[in-house]
């Protein structure tokens, strides 16, 4: 039998029709019974029915009807019977069914001889039907289908009502039809069927999270909220227009990329297919109606019949009637009293329709009767339409307007839009333009419009000669908004400039120079440099008398102190968290929370972070702050690795990170802040470097490296050396360690922040053993730790006092202390790698609890899924005898400590020195499966790292 779910989809499931199957199913289990499935073009009638056959073990005979001039008498009743295939069945076929042979030539062999033809064509006509209800009683039991019956001719629709009249026993019958195709001559013959009623089933577009749902199951990913907001809206819900939308997505991105990308869809051309119908729907209507609808969509989703007369000079009756025929065609549709386009695609290509100069003078057109129209004036409508009408003075003064009213509703991002639009001109007069950019660096900061205002920005301060105040408060927005797109260096360098001019406004100046006393911005700025900036400000904010200034200064002093582990700072913090002027500033209140939290995680306090991360993440909430959105999630993800919460971690981060190959120009990439893919590519880092594979988290850490060099970030530059550093140690590259390590330092000097500084001196001390030169270091960073609350500086201190001490019994009291440090600090990772240094050493010297201390450890290890240190720890519990629990014993029960065939399979391709995707492609795996079972590999093997799976292609045995 053919498919009767349309071959094209796809989506394999069957999303927002649940009760509607129910419903059908009943119908077909309780025959003779009918059904009319209606809905709107592309709202899923056709999948519907497909689902409900192909659940069904009845025989089933479907039928289509065409859109032809003339359609062909009981053309989709003889198709259904065509495909019917065998036609015997254990009974006798009447012989009226040999009315039907003439019919059905291609079944003439298998049914009665032909009657003779009667004088009466009504009287024939009757036989005929006689004949094809005869033939369905002699297939029964079965469901007759019948597509699209709007379409079907005049006979067929006498057939069904005398069907309806003379139904079989065993037969169900089910017809599609369109909703708004008019008035169905069968309907009253359904209604009083001998069998009951025909059960309708109306069938409307997917909800919001219904549409959601599609869009998830076609592209196997999650959505973000709003990628699936703006499908829904391009869509109207109609499942035939969200597959379309996203098959010609596909044909243009990964699957797995098109979620992050909500640029593309706003962009989306139309898709062919959908063109071509909605196309054939506009050439149905006459020439006045069509006239209408395009004047309709140059006014708006949702045209106003008023506004429609007025700009097309027609009477509201003519108004009236175009549109009830664009609704019945299927174009429009009611919502809420009022005629709206179907879905934004449909009013996308009826625009298009309408040639160039008509749009013009219908934009025009529309301005002027807004512009006529009651106060208060609608400047952002009117922005639009002057635009695309080409009137560029009238569009400047409204998008101007239309920005300020946008601010003050607190919508930055479209005043940045309006104004951004308004700078496009080219024939601004030199005081408009400046007025204009002026406004523009106030709010593109927290408009993300930072790609599109930067090279304004630097276009007119290298072009317009302006008044110093002006220049400094441009170059201060232009510093904020190059920090925003991670170019560190260059938007501190703007803000130092913008200071010089800014001595004639105190509260901007106070603002630019609590900028610059942040310390975890560029390299070369000495910590004690931040302090004296701190203290410029605080002189600044006094002059000012600006409390929120005051609010500012005190924020970037807290900020300070807590990334020196300065126990004032959290005091500081408490302060400001109970100031009613910080709660009446929910933006402030919410970005300071979002940076007190990161700095929390940098010194190791996390149950601090965690209530800040809290505070933050519900006065964004309850301020509808989207721009934080990104930082939420980034400082989110930050958190739950800091508490080894790792399940699901690493592709939430790697979808924070943006696209791969962001290192190559991370200003260009998805995120919305694009400094932030940089923190994010040093949590997936750091990640990897635990789970594996290995090569691939050195690969992540170098390009964070290489980027925060470029752009002179000191944060996250030193974290992702020290963290390369500490995994190259576990590969046994002591040379490449020690050198990430020193470079490591000598940006901490350079900084003066030795909290900071402690991971990276017990890293050298690793790689370098007690030597004069590590004493001496561990003794200088002990100084620069003095009197720091810092817990993730204070373990490293003591562990690496433990490495350099000569006194056994000293250094297992240091290596307990650092481990009772992190426990009561919950970081669970390095909790887990204090635990098992402190147990292999005493396990080494065979002292104290050394086995437990080991086992506690690899637990800690599984339940964060960090595989690569699962590897080792085995493999060092094993050298010291001690019992390893089940499962870590090698792997799947089913294999022991034995490798699968698979396991063995991937692991001589990498012992080969294949790359992860060489041999995915080679033995037809996703890369992550590979991944996966070299990781089993390597924790069966207890092997650090694949380079020692090159026993395996060298034939010696490696623990099998």
């Amino acid at each position: 039998m053919p498919l009767v779910a349309p071959s094209g989809s796809l989506s394999d499931v069957l999303i927002g029709r649940r009760s509607e199957l129910a419903l059908l199913r009943t119908v077909i289990a309780a025959p003779p019974s009918l059904a009319l499935i209606e809905g709107e073009a592309g709202i899923g009638k056709s999948r519907l029915v497909g689902e409900l056959l192909a659940a069904s073990g009845a025989r089933r005979l479907v039928g289509q009807c065409e859109q032809l001039q003339e359609p062909l008498p009981l053309s989709p009743l003889l198709d259904a019977f065509r495909l019917a295939g065998d036609l015997t069945t254990s009974r006798p076929v009447s012989p009226v069914v040999g009315a039907l042979a003439p019919l059905l030539p291609e079944l003439a062999e298998r049914l009665p001889p032909p009657l003779p033809p009667l004088p009466d064509q009504r009287a024939e006509r009757h036989r005929v039907f006689r004949a094809a209800v005869a033939l369905l009683d002699h297939l029964s039991p079965l469901v007759l289908v019948l597509e699209d019956v709007h379409w079907a001719d005049g006979g067929t629709h006498d057939f069904l009502a005398f069907l309806a009249a003379h139904q079989p026993r065993d037969v169900s019958v089910i017809l599609t039809v369109r909703t708004g195709s008019g008035a169905l001559p069968i309907r009253e013959a359904f209604a009083r069927a001998p069998s009951g009623p025909a059960r309708v089933v109306r069938l409307t577009p997917l909800s919001p999270p219904e549409v959601e749902e599609l869009a998830r199951s076609i592209l196997k990913a999650e959505l973000p909220g709003t990628f699936a907001a703006l499908l829904y809206e391009k869509t109207g819900g109609i499942p035939f227009v969200v597959e379309e939308v996203l098959r010609t997505l596909l044909e243009h991105l990964p699957a797995g990329e098109i979620p992050g990308r909500p640029d593309v869809l706003a962009a989306l051309a139309v898709p062919t297919v959908l063109r071509d119908v909605v196309l054939q729907r506009l050439s149905s209507l006459d020439g006045p109606a069509r006239e209408i609808l395009g004047a309709a969509a140059v006014i708006g989703t949702t045209p106003d019949d008023r506004l429609l007369a007025e700009v097309t000079g027609r009477g509201p009756l003519e108004i009236v009637k175009a549109l009830a025929s664009a609704q019945a065609v299927g174009l429009l549709h009611e919502e809420d009293g009022r005629s709206r386009f179907r879905h934004a695609l449909a009013r996308q290509i009826v625009y298009e329709f309408v040639t160039a100069p008509e749009r013009r003078w219908l934009h025009l057109r529309t301005a002027q009767a807004l512009e006529a129209g009651p106060d208060p004036r609608p400047v952002a409508r009117l922005a639009h339409h002057f635009r695309l009408a080409g009137r560029t003075e009238e569009f400047v003064a409204n998008a101007e307007a239309a920005a300020g009213t946008a601010l003050s509703h607190g919508d930055d991002a479209t005043a940045a839009r309006f104004l951004l639009q308004a700078l496009e001109v080219g024939s601004l007069p030199r005081e408009t333009r400046v007025r204009l950019a002026v406004k523009l660096g106030r709010v593109a900061v927290d408009g993300l419009a930072h790609a599109e205002a930067v090279p304004m920005l630097e276009r007119l301060l290298a072009t317009e000669p302006l008044p110093a105040h002006l220049r400094g408060e441009l170059r201060f927005a232009l510093g904020r908004l190059l920090r925003q797109q991670g170019e560190a260096r260059a938007g501190h360098l703007q803000i130092e400039r913008a200071v010089g001019d800014l001595g004639d406004r105190p509260a901007l100046l106070g603002r630019a120079l609590a900028v610059l006393a942040a310390p975890e911005t560029v390299v070369d700025r000495h910590v004690s440099e931040h302090a004296a900036r701190c203290d410029e400000a605080e002189r600044a904010a006094r002059r000012s008398g600006d409390p929120d200034v005051d609010i500012a200064v005190r924020i970037a002093r807290a900020s300070l102190l807590l990334e020196q582990g300065d126990p004032e700072s959290l005091r500081l913090i408490d302060d400001l968290l109970r100031d009613d002027r910080l709660r009446g500033v929910p933006r402030e209140h919410a970005r300071a929370c979002l940076n007190w939290a990161q700095g929390a995680l940098h010194i190791g306090r996390l149950e601090r972070a965690e209530a800040l991360l809290a505070e933050g993440r519900r006065v964004a909430d309850q301020a509808e702050y989207l721009r934080v959105a990104e930082v939420v999630e980034l400082v989110t993800a930050a958190v739950d690795r800091a508490a080894g919460r790792w399940e699901g971690l690493e592709a939430r981060v790697r979808r924070l990170g943006g696209a791969p190959g962001w290192a190559a120009s991370p200003v260009s990439g998805t995120a919305a802040f694009p400094a932030a893919s940089m923190e994010a590519g040093l949590l997936r880092g750091a990640l990897l470097a635990a789970t594996g594979p290995a090569e691939e988290a050195v690969a992540c850490l170098g390009e964070v490296i290489a980027v925060a060099e470029r752009v002179g970030a000191v944060w996250p530059l030193i974290p992702a050396k020290m963290t390369l550093s500490r995994l190259l140690l576990t590969l046994d590259d002591v040379a490449g360690a020690a050198a990430h390590a020193t470079a490591a330092l000598s940006l901490v000097r350079a900084k003066g922040n030795w909290v900071w500084g402690a991971e990276t001196v017990l890293c050298l001390v690793d790689a370098l053993g007690r030597t004069s030169g590590t004493v001496e270091l561990v003794d200088e960073l002990s100084a620069g730790l003095e009197g720091a609350d810092a817990p993730i500086a204070r373990a490293a201190l003591l562990t690496a006092r433990a490495v350099v001490s000569q006194d056994p019994p000293e250094a297992d009291r240091l290596l307990d202390a650092a481990l009772a440090t992190l426990q009561e600090a919950g970081l669970r990772y390095e909790e887990a790698q204090a635990g098992e240094r402190l147990g292999r050493w005493r396990c080494e010297r065979g002292t104290g609890d050394g086995g437990p201390l080991l086992e506690a450890a690899l637990r800690l290890y599984a339940a964060m899924g960090a595989d690569r240190d699962i590897a080792r720890i085995t493999r060092i519990m094993r050298q010291n005898g001690v019992p390893i629990p089940y499962p870590w014993r090698g792997g799947r029960p089913s294999h022991g400590q034995t490798l699968s065939s698979r396991e063995r399979e991937v692991a001589l391709l990498a012992a080969e020195g294949k790359t992860n995707q060489e041999i995915a492609t080679e033995l037809f795996l996703s890369r992550r499966t590979v991944e996966s079972h070299i990781a089993s590999a390597l924790r069966k093997l207890g092997l650090p790292s694949r380079r020692e799976l090159r026993a395996l292609a060298e034939g010696r045995p490696a623990d099998l």
